[in-house]
């Protein structure tokens, strides 16, 4: 096979955010490392796993600065770019902000990459940065052994309207922007089992932009955010039921999920993330004991480029689903609610 035919998933032993190291691991990984300094300039740091850490600059602008790399998920190397540069914007409008610029961390196996293939990730990257009206404006670049590609991405915030992932409220309602399964159809591509128009949705849901964050921290109702990546819909609503305190009800029936998912984790498509992931959080979940084992690997499905997870008043409801409508997210549910108990999830 030439440089330029190679299956860029066939050089990753993982792809996307099911990269990510698994929750358990990288809590002790994290925890015995010393604080160091905490200036009052520094309004989000690594105390609750929040999406990007934020710094203030003066009255009315702060900071928001994040990184996200991973290795392919898909075997087109334009749209690998897309999607690596799409989901390390998304912390940004995750805490509320708007990009700024970007920069790229580019890391390739030169003696099997072709490159024009390398040059083809890096202008998909740029074209995601295009569609979010940002340029990448510098990078890294390394000789690897794994194909790595994602992004430095900054943004501003005013100070007032950071959305952080722990400040919810009991009686709060939980909304989700895009439907989950993408860990699942990921699965399937890399053992060359997902139809095309499963690839089109997949590639479609991957590079749209969580371009509402910015509207969102405009809202009075909206309490708190993320976004749903690595750690799947059940790792990322336990990080905001942690950090505020309270516990979730989730209603499963009421999460959107791409159809083609739950048909291909009814074939056994699954990734070793969604194991990793439960063995991590999972006993923080309490699961109905007639549930299909389905379920659970849907719910704990590494998200790469996921939705938007919001907080908010039910009064505010309304208007939040209207603005994923309007930033074409027109999937957003209302999957669950917020509570006061002992933080935690209760699926039903």
């Amino acid at each position: 096979m030439s440089a330029d035919s190679v299956r860029l998933t066939s050089l990753a032993h993982g792809g996307g955010c099911g990269c990510k190291i698994a929750p358990a691991l990288l809590a002790e990984l994290l925890a015995e490392l010393p604080e160091g300094l905490r200036p009052p300039e520094l309004l989000v740091g690594t105390e609750n796993g929040d999406d990007a850490a934020v710094w203030q600059l003066n009255d009315r602008q702060a900071l928001v600065a994040t990184t996200d790399f991973f290795m392919p998920i898909v075997d087109d190397p334009f749209d690998f770019g897309r999607i690596a540069a799409t989901n390390a914007l998304s912390d940004v409008y995750a805490m509320g902000a708007r990009p700024i610029f970007a920069l790229a961390l580019v890391g390739m196996p030169i003696d099997k990459l072709a490159p024009a293939v390398i040059r083809q990730i890096l202008a998909g990257g740029q074209e995601a940065c295009r569609q979010a009206g940002i340029l990448v404006a510098g990078g890294h670049s390394i000789d690897s052994v794994e194909p790595i590609y994602g992004l430095v991405a900054l943004g501003l915030v005013d100070p007032t309207k950071i959305l952080r992932n722990d400040r919810a409220r009991a009686g709060d309602v939980l909304i989700l922007g895009k439907p989950i399964g993408i860990g699942i159809l990921s699965a399937a591509l890399k053992k060359e089992a997902l139809a095309p128009e499963a690839y089109r949705r997949m590639v479609e849901l991957t590079t749209r932009l969580n371009t509402a964050g910015p509207d969102l921290a405009t809202l009075a109702g909206v309490h708190a955010a993320t976004d749903v990546t690595g750690f799947g819909l059940l790792g990322h609503l336990w990080e905001v039921c942690r950090g505020s305190r309270l516990r979730a009800r989730l209603d499963y029936d009421r999460v959107p999920i791409l159809p083609e998912a739950q048909a291909l984790v009814g074939q056994g498509f699954a990734t070793g993330a969604s194991k990793r992931n439960w063995a991590s959080y999972g006993a923080n979940v309490a699961i109905p004991e007639s549930w299909a084992e389905t379920r659970r690997t849907l719910l704990c499905d590494p998200q790469t480029s996921g939705g938007l997870l919001v907080a908010c008043a039910p009064e505010a409801a309304a208007d939040v689903l209207a603005l994923f409508v309007r930033h074409g997210s027109p999937e957003a549910a209302i999957i669950g609610s917020l509570g006061p108990g002992q933080p935690g999830i209760d699926a039903a």
